[in-house]
């Protein structure tokens, strides 16, 4: 029944209405619910425990956004809600379920997922701000502003990809900033149709909206979001004649210029984007309060080097922090030194006191900077395949480090995922030219469904049945990270080197295929290797 008082919650209000945006994109107030039956009403208690105190919104596919309480822990809560439930509330349910596994400072807290039948809805924490599509409404932000948001976004689904589980959904609907100034992403999905790669591009996205206002990635139309819907549709990007995206300071001045490269290389489709607990850290070295240290810090670029200096952002950022600690230690050392004289022996003559301070102020040491974290260069490849007599499919190795995700190696057709019982596996070995420190191993597959394990090892047996055993027998027994078992995605992800250990050779090795056309069979289009 419902309750004969609710409690008071504070709330925010814009144009005499509150705003609670995130689970999808919120669209005309006019929109229709999904259905009639079923429908909630004002102070209706949900499950015996979920007071429904407002309808906030609805969103374009239909669900309904309410503020509500937890009646029994006496907490705000917004509740998400769709009818009828069943299998049309499914993806929303799963997707919950998922989110409520991971819990993380920027990621929007899951508490409930229930099914009705006649009506399903969610319930997650209720956040009082706006949304970083109504924020920027006001006017884009300043760099500094910017940076912290994509690095909150980036940190969210660092802690989501870490799981093995893709969000799917990050746009500026669904990137919330409370008025304390937390940013929280919302609305994960589970439809399988996207990936890590993409959630990282679209942090990309998420910066270039920040700094103008337009959004880039119109060619992927935001999930549930109609042209005319009001508040749900966001301006394209400004483009050329050939469709490309302007780059934000041909849009905006005062975009400093190693942000607007590092918004340009996590849009461009050519450069593969690092994992995104990387981008978050090097978000993280960006992300200072002092503006003088972001305007002097340098390009950020993920595109792969050649040279082995650190990259720009590297040494006049750490560098900077470097000299500013060193001068400070310098500055105590000398007043301890002057202190010591001085509460010394009256008598002593200072000209001949064992302890002189010193005359200048210049820092006494200075620690590098910690080397960038960046794409590194695979200078060799080849196809390990130890159960072939023939050697048919050891050809075009190169081609999964050439930058062309079109353009791959592929094993051949066969009639089962097990290699037909006539294979363990087979796998892309390759070479660093030299030991490194590596961070992560991404590689871009063809298809879902395939499984694989990354192994290391310190041998090149020479390129025949009997070397490739070799190869085989020596790296399986250094595995690095979790095999992926019948993965989901295209994309795999390697995460566990050991920071203390260099590595040279590495071998991606395939111990079950998926389903292909008529039979089994799986590309490697690229293989992209980041380290230092």
């Amino acid at each position: 029944m419902p309750s004969s008082a609710g409690p008071s919650i504070d709330t925010i209000t814009e144009g005499g209405r509150v705003t609670q945006v995130g689970e999808g994109q919120d669209a005309d107030e006019t929109t229709p619910p999904v259905m009639t039956f079923g429908a909630p009403t004002a102070g209706e208690i949900l499950a015996e425990r979920y007071e429904l105190v407002e309808h906030i919104n609805n969103d374009s596919a239909g669900r309904l956004v309410w503020r509500g309480v937890d009646v029994v822990l006496r907490r705000p809560v917004a509740v998400v809600m769709r009818y009828p439930g069943g299998d049309s509330a499914t993806e929303m349910l799963q997707a919950a379920v998922a989110a409520s596994r991971v819990v993380h400072p920027n990621l929007v807290g899951v508490y409930d997922a229930i099914d009705e039948a006649e009506r399903a809805y969610v319930v997650r924490e209720w956040v009082d701000g706006q949304s970083l599509r109504d924020l920027v409404s006001g006017g884009p932000l300043d760099a500094a502003r910017a940076t912290a948001v994509g690095n909150s976004v980036a940190s969210a689904l660092a802690a989501v990809h870490a799981t093995g589980m893709v969000h799917g959904n990050v746009h500026p609907g669904t990137v919330m900033i409370s008025d304390d100034g937390r940013v929280v992403l919302a609305d994960a999905r589970t439809d399988g149709d996207d990936s890590q790669e993409s959630d990282v591009r679209a942090v990309g996205g998420i910066l270039y909206f920040a700094m103008t206002g337009y959004w880039p990635h119109a060619e992927v139309p935001l999930r549930g979001a109609t042209a005319g819907h009001g508040r749900a549709a966001i301006p394209d990007a400004v483009r050329d004649a050939n469709g490309a995206v302007a780059a934000p300071r041909q849009v905006r001045a005062g975009v400093p210029a190693y942000l607007d490269d590092l918004t340009m290389d996590l849009l461009d489709a050519e450069i593969a984007p690092p994992p995104s607990d990387v981008l978050t850290a090097e978000l993280a070295r960006l992300d200072v309060p002092d503006d003088d240290y972001l305007d002097n810090s340098g390009p950020l670029r993920f595109t792969g080097e050649t040279g082995e200096e650190p990259s720009p952002l590297a040494v006049a950022g750490g560098r900077k922090v470097a000299l500013g600690i060193a001068g400070l230690l310098a500055v105590a050392l000398i007043g301890l030194l002057i202190g010591i004289s001085t509460l010394g022996d009256d008598n002593e003559d200072p000209q001949t006191s064992p302890v002189a301070a010193p005359t200048s102020s210049a820092p006494v040491s200075e620690e590098p900077a910690a080397p960038a974290v960046r794409n590194l260069k695979i200078s060799n490849a080849r196809i390990i395949d130890p159960d072939s007599r023939n050697r048919s499919e050891v050809r075009d190795a190169e081609k999964v480090f050439d930058g062309d995700q079109d353009n791959g190696w592929s094993t051949e057709t066969y009639p089962s995922s097990n290699f037909g019982n006539f294979k363990r596996g087979m796998g892309v070995w390759i070479d660093l030219g030299a030991e490194r420190t590596v961070k992560s191993v991404q590689v871009s597959l063809s298809d879902r469904g395939a499984s694989a394990e990354l192994l290391t090892g310190t041998i090149d047996a020479p390129s025949s049945t009997s070397g490739d055993e070799q190869v085989l027998t020596a790296y399986l027994k250094n595995k690095i990270g979790q095999p992926f078992e019948t993965h989901d995605g295209t994309t795999m992800t390697f995460n566990g080197f050991d920071a203390d250990q260099k590595y040279r050779y590495l071998l991606f090795w395939i111990t079950e295929l998926p389903p292909n056309n008529n039979g089994f069979k799986v590309g490697v289009q690229e293989i992209t290797v980041q380290g230092s």
